[in-house]
């Protein structure tokens, strides 16, 4: 049976490793598996016959329908571990052995691997190691009950120390593959945030509220400077008079830009559950299994579902081409009929005053610099006609009705244009020089087509307001509007994250981004040249292989090694067999020592009180140095007649 305190160190491992999905799951079921863990402790207590099966099962079943009724299905992530949430207080209810509680912990052990299915965090690896250790000292407990607490824990670590060689081994020689090893389900990667195929006015202000990180790059050299930090994403053509959408990519086979201002530079990307790679502008090369669209985005070849680390190569001022694809240039012209009829006749005025349509480009950039718009992340509702209401009336919005508005007037006076979305800036940490791009740094410009000179990135936010292209979102928009750690007065705080986001960095490249690629340079710097999956197992065995012999060999040296007080009364016991006196296999300490100073009356004192010292170095609850010193000391003093 378990007593009070095996059952306190079970409970405690458990809720270490159940605390993260408890915060996931439904606040009812929460409090179901915290007070089925409450009702065993009151059983313990008041020492009262735990419940009947068929309660248990009936708790099982009402948990389980409750479940189904929250998530409608029993399948996935997010429904099967709250399930084995469930069932952890269920086990502990019905534990009444070490058995029982032993199978209660490998539950847990499986919890903590769940925990690593929503985050792979530093805060994370280092909970869910806590909670391993908690576990194994559990177990350890279970099978020295009457053992002192720190000599468990003690067992705990050394058993932990002796698998850290093996995991470690593990983690570098295991043959790694291209994305998971077993399908996830369904609703693996809901809640995935940042950029969408599709821009109404107010999604991206909702998007730059938010302080989660969208990628990291890190440079060869400087990094251009923040009004240069263009990162392309979705290319939107098509307007249905409230939402632009891309519609379909046309791969085209990748010729490399010539021009000035290249830069060479890594990104680690954060899974955002779609197939766009973010790089600055222009492409000037492209990473591995990826392709690039007759608009300039760069695809991966399957949605990014894991974080990424990919190569780029970037061109800032590429030489312009004037060719464009007649079918491109009539689809940057489409507008739907109905909408925006003062829009609409105020870019046909501009188109009637005559001049090219650089000279129109110019007239709309200035009516935006000179019209008193207001950049802000609460911009009111539009309704039907977005754009008249946003140039004539509010005057207030982000970004994306900066660009939308801009991109129409184009398209109405008769200018191909067409919207770009991807995020502007990125925070450039002093520490070890990485420009971290957030979700808060959403943008969306306007790309205008003009003969002779190519497609023009058109800044249409910076006529309103020039600070967000050159400082970034923090100084463009009112402090009590931005994320807690992006406000400026709280430069301390921003410190203390930067040291965090260069920890967190190395993380991800080193840890988090061991991928196929790494691995096969890893083994090439070792001597291992073609490491395939064969070659790779084989040196993941035979190092196993060597592992497990050390260990056994120095088990044995353990085994063949006696405790200081064992070889004390080993020496001790040669004495007396020297005289006669050997001891019978059946015999005990007590019972020997008492015939030895029968047979040998002179050194009576002497034998009674070295058996004595030895049985309360033995089978006491501790050994003291000095007491164990003392029993050499005395052994080696014995003089026998």
């Amino acid at each position: 049976m378990m007593n009070v305190r095996d059952l306190a160190w079970l409970t405690t491992s458990l809720l270490l490793v159940t605390f993260p999905h408890a915060l996931r799951a439904p606040w009812w079921l929460t409090l179901l598996t915290l007070c089925l863990y409450g009702w065993r402790f009151y059983y313990t207590l008041n020492r009262a016959p735990l419940p009947s099966r068929w309660l248990v099962i009936g708790v099982a079943l009402v948990g389980m329908l409750g479940i189904w009724m929250e998530y409608r299905t029993l399948f996935g992530r997010q429904p099967g571990v709250v399930m084995l949430l469930l069932f952890s207080g269920l086990k502990m209810l019905e534990s009444r052995s070490h058995r029982d509680g032993t199978v209660a912990a490998f539950l847990g052990y499986f919890l903590i691997i769940t925990n690593f299915l929503y985050t792979q965090s530093i805060p994370t690896a280092l909970t869910m190691c806590a909670g391993v250790f908690a576990i194994t000292l559990t177990l350890v407990g279970f099978s020295a009950p009457q053992r002192a607490l720190r000599a468990n824990a003690r067992t705990a670590a050394l058993v932990l120390a002796h698998a850290a060689p093996a995991a470690l081994a593990l983690f570098l020689l295991f043959p790694r593959v291209q994305g998971p090893l077993w399908g996830l389900p369904q609703d693996a990667y809901a809640g995935m945030t940042g950029l969408s195929d599709t821009m109404t006015p107010g999604n991206l202000s909702q998007l730059a509220q938010s302080d989660a990180v969208a990628f990291r790059a890190a440079f060869e050299g400087d990094p251009p400077v923040p009004p240069l930090r263009y990162w392309r994403g979705p290319v939107l053509w098509d307007f249905d008079g409230r939402v632009w959408s891309g519609g379909a990519n046309y791969l085209v086979r990748f010729v490399p830009p010539q021009g000035a201002g290249s830069y060479r530079y890594s990104v680690v990307l954060e899974p955002h559950n779609r197939y766009w790679l973010f790089s600055l502008e222009t492409a000037a090369s492209l990473p591995e299994r990826s392709r690039i669209t007759f608009d300039g985005q760069v695809l991966a070849t399957t949605p990014v579902r894991n974080r990424l680390r990919y190569e780029m190569t970037s061109m800032i001022a590429p030489a312009s081409s004037a060719d464009a694809d007649p079918g491109a240039l009539t689809r940057a012209l489409r507008l739907p009929a109905g909408y925006n009829k003062r829009a609409v006749a105020l870019a046909q005025q501009w188109r009637a005053a005559g001049g090219s349509d650089g000279d129109i480009l110019n007239r709309a950039v200035g009516f935006l610099r000179t019209g008193r718009y207001t950049y802000t992340l609460e911009p009111p509702l539009l309704g039907t006609d977005s754009v008249d209401e946003f140039l004539f009336q509010t005057k207030a919005g982000f970004c994306e009705h900066f660009s939308s508005a801009f991109t129409f007037l184009m398209r109405a006076a008769g200018v191909p244009a067409r919207v770009v979305t991807g995020y502007q800036g990125g925070d450039l940490n002093p520490i070890d020089r990485i420009v971290t791009v957030r979700q808060s740094d959403a943008h969306a410009w306007s790309e205008v087509y003009i003969a002779g000179r190519g497609w023009l990135r058109i800044y249409p936010t910076a006529a309103a307001m020039p600070g967000r292209i050159e400082a970034g979102l923090a100084r463009a928009v009112p402090e009590t509007a931005l994320p807690l750690l992006m406000r400026p007065q709280l430069e301390w705080l921003r410190g203390a994250r930067y040291r965090w986001e260069a920890l967190a960095h190395q993380w991800n490249v080193w840890v988090l981004g061991y991928n196929p690629e790494r691995q096969r340079d890893l083994m090439l710097s070792l001597g291992m040249r073609d490491a395939d999956w064969r070659t790779l197992t084989a040196a993941l065995f035979t190092f196993l292989g060597a592992m497990t012999l050390v260990l056994l060999a120095w088990s044995l040296r353990r085994l063949a090694r006696p405790d200081p007080v064992q070889r004390a009364w080993r020496a001790f016991g040669l004495k007396l067999a020297a005289r006669g006196v050997e001891r019978a296999l059946h015999e005990g300490p007590r019972d020997y020592s008492a015939r030895a100073a029968r047979a040998l009356p002179a050194s009576r004192r002497a034998i009674l009180r070295i058996a004595s010292l030895y049985i309360t170095l033995r089978y006491g609850s501790d050994a003291p140095r000095p007491a164990v010193l003392r029993l050499q000391r005395l052994v080696r003093q014995l003089r026998l007649a």
